[in-house]
């Protein structure tokens, strides 16, 4: 059973977007040195710290000078977050902050969608074993309806698009989630560290972020796959140029059927997988040598019309009940199979590990 409660937040006395950042595995080192250079005390200098004693130091002093405070009482929080996604279309998403008490996966109530890299792994539970504190949630989904509606009042945090309202007590919450599985979205590698820290050290709570399936808000785009040094991927397809006709092709095709579209210069094919696979896995076959992912398809396009990558593969959106579906079966995906829009603002509230 999902065991989901309130907690005492640690957060910013004076909460802007100057403090606030996307997830540390979304930015790379020019965001990174960008936000540090925003504000010294915004959260990357803890996210995104490669001297873990270093984030634990500076998270403590921060405390200490009253930069970060902490309730006094627990409570759950309501988020509600805007955005415009890489569509161009406008949605809210809403969402309970909460804290979760970890599992692992074989008791069948957190499941996990895509495999982990241990590099990373092993980063956030050396950041995590320091600190004693989780700096960022997790995105985690669930089927049925919220359990917590949108408070009146203005929020208690109102920061870049993202609005929270602090709600003291349970409203229930523990009870709603009682029974259900929950799948993560966004947060394998967070998780997986909170874990092997529970093993460890016994402390095994950790901050999230769940939103119900059935939210409006709730979209997920596809992830491209653009391979660099790799003449030798050549598969098999329909040829269907030019792009925007292939585009139209790949739209066409039935759910239940894998295909994407492969992109060389001066040529597009529509391909086809076998039967049971998904998109993602189609193109999982050539392998990850001189593989990146983008979530656009301009930029996956110019790439290799410039010659920088050798090909692209354009998926279409995952479903995410196929995703939830596999999931419950114990089967994980490749990596970057999803693309959750809005990613979830880090800095606008912590978890400590310690009551």
């Amino acid at each position: 059973m999902a065991d989901v409660r309130p907690f005492r937040a640690v957060r910013y006395a004076r909460p802007s977007a100057e403090v606030t950042a996307p997830p540390y595995d979304v930015i790379d080192a020019d965001d990174c040195a960008r936000l540090r250079a925003r504000d010294a005390h915004n959260v990357v200098h803890l996210t995104s710290e490669p001297d873990e004693k270093a984030a634990a130091e500076r998270l403590r002093r921060w405390l200490d000078d009253g930069v970060l405070v902490r309730d006094e009482t627990p409570a759950v929080w309501f988020l509600e977050q805007d955005s415009v996604g890489p569509d161009g279309v406008a949605r809210r998403r809403d969402g309970i902050v909460a804290s979760l008490r970890v599992e692992p996966y074989a008791n069948s109530v957190v499941l996990p969608h895509e495999r982990t890299h241990a590099t990373a792994l092993e980063g956030r539970l050396r950041l995590l074993r320091a600190t004693r504190t989780q700096l960022e949630p997790i995105f985690l989904l669930y089927d049925g309806s919220t359990p917590v509606a949108r408070p009146e009042g203005e929020p208690d945090i109102d920061v870049e698009d993202t609005r929270l309202w602090r709600l003291d007590g349970e409203h229930g919450v523990p009870e709603a989630f009682d029974g259900r599985q929950l799948l993560i979205a966004d947060g394998h590698h967070r998780y997986e560290a909170a874990l092997a820290f529970a093993a460890e050290d016994g402390a095994d709570r950790m901050l999230a972020v769940l939103v119900s399936t059935g939210d409006p808000g709730l979209e997920v785009f596809p992830t491209h796959r653009v391979f660099t040094g790799r003449p030798d991927i050549d598969p098999t397809g329909e040829p269907v140029g030019p792009l925007e006709g292939a585009l139209s092709a790949l739209g066409r095709e039935p759910r239940g059927a894998p295909a994407a579209v492969f992109v060389r210069r001066g040529e597009t094919r529509l391909v086809r997988g076998a039967p049971g696979e998904l998109d993602v896995e189609l193109v999982d076959r050539f392998g990850h040598d001189g593989i990146s992912y983008t979530p656009d398809r301009d930029a996956a396009i110019r790439l290799v019309e410039s010659g920088e990558a050798d090909c692209a593969f354009l998926l279409r959106p995952p479903v995410v009940a196929d995703v939830f579906e596999r999931a419950r079966r114990g089967q994980t995906m490749p990596p970057k199979t999803t693309y959750f829009y809005p990613k979830l603002l880090s800095g606008l509230v912590l978890h400590p590990v310690d009551p």
